[in-house]
């Protein structure tokens, strides 16, 4: 039985990907932090069933001394990076914490890897955002970067160093370079999450409205799920290396709207609300992933659509509201 690693497993992506690689036979450790919220930390691994099924651990991204002795205790063949601070909004108001978890985070992590057990295979979960201000439509692995948010500029940092560790150490290191990728797990804060919560309770009559911000935002949004399972791909490669994951289709803010009502039988233009306050300082307008290489060399491809993917969240927060 091997044996996976995963930062960030309270998250969306790590409890996808935890009940992904427990499906393939792997033993998981998941690391967290200590928090006083440890009665519901495990939400989303109880949604997906499996919180009763993984090995969480204490650990932090800030301490290197607490990865090494996991890495070393444990011994595991694959290790993920997934944790960070990941809303985008919130990297403006805590810069330095941001730099310090998800682009400093990353070193200590792979410093980790290099000292307690350099025969591992590392996953970095690297992002669209990093692509900002798109120099090309669409991206792909070798457009440019220009970071517009204090949270792509660490991404890209923790990016960098781990090609870096690649080519510096021959660490299999390799980095998935993902385009918006939601779920019914996705944090409430996060905009499709806000629409389709808010959809719910439209419908159920709990609130009359939807406020939103930039609604002519494009993104190339995918499932989680689908997602995880090119993370695993990664690391059953012979050589290392750093792949797009995304769709090939961008939709607007509006259009995920558009959908998400249209799963709850109501109509978008009734109920939706724009407010200045929610604006990003600097915004990225496009996001369009191309994902040729990751169909080339993994075999991968995308299974869900836009359409599905926003019928699911809705029904999911039906669900959830109407308990």
């Amino acid at each position: 039985m091997p044996t996976a690693f995963i930062t960030g497993i309270t998250g969306q992506d790590g409890a996808y990907l935890a009940k992904f690689l427990l499906g393939k036979g792997y033993h998981v450790i998941g690391m967290i932090r200590r928090s006083a919220s440890s009665d519901v930390i495990g939400e989303r691994l109880r949604w997906l069933d499996v919180l009763d099924k993984v090995t969480l651990v204490d650990g932090n991204l800030t301490d290197l001394s607490s990865l090494i002795r996991l890495l070393q205790e444990h011994k595991p063949e694959e290790v993920y990076n997934l944790a960070a601070q990941s809303f985008v909004a919130t990297s403006w108001q805590q810069p330095l914490v941001t730099g310090n978890v998800t682009g400093l985070g990353v070193v200590n992590m792979l410093e980790a890897v290099r000292i307690a057990l350099p025969e591992a295979r590392f996953y970095q979960a690297s992002s669209s955002e990093m692509f900002g201000k798109v120099q090309a439509v669409p991206q792909s692995e070798t457009t440019p970067f220009y970071p517009r948010s204090p949270y792509a500029a660490a991404k890209l940092y923790g990016h960098w160093m781990t090609v870096n560790y690649r080519e510096s150490f021959g660490l299999h290191a390799s980095s998935g370079i993902l385009f918006n990728h939601e779920s019914p797990l996705r944090g409430i804060e996060f905009v499709t999450r806000r629409i389709t919560d808010g959809v719910a309770r439209i419908k159920l009559g709990l609130k009359d409205r939807l406020t939103l911000g930039n609604t002519a935002a494009k993104r190339d949004w995918g499932h989680a799920g689908d997602y995880v399972e090119a993370m695993w791909l990664m690391l059953q490669q012979d050589a290392a290396d750093d792949y797009v994951i995304a769709t090939g289709r961008t939709a607007s803010v509006e259009e995920f709207c558009r959908l998400s009502f249209a799963a709850a039988g109501l109509a978008m233009d009734d109920y939706i609300h724009t407010d200045p306050a929610l604006l990003r300082p600097a915004e990225v307008e496009l996001l369009l992933g191309d994902p040729g290489k990751a169909a080339r060399v993994l075999g991968w491809k995308p299974r869900v659509s836009l359409e599905e993917l926003a019928a699911e969240m809705v029904a999911a927060d039906l669900k959830r509201l109407s308990r």
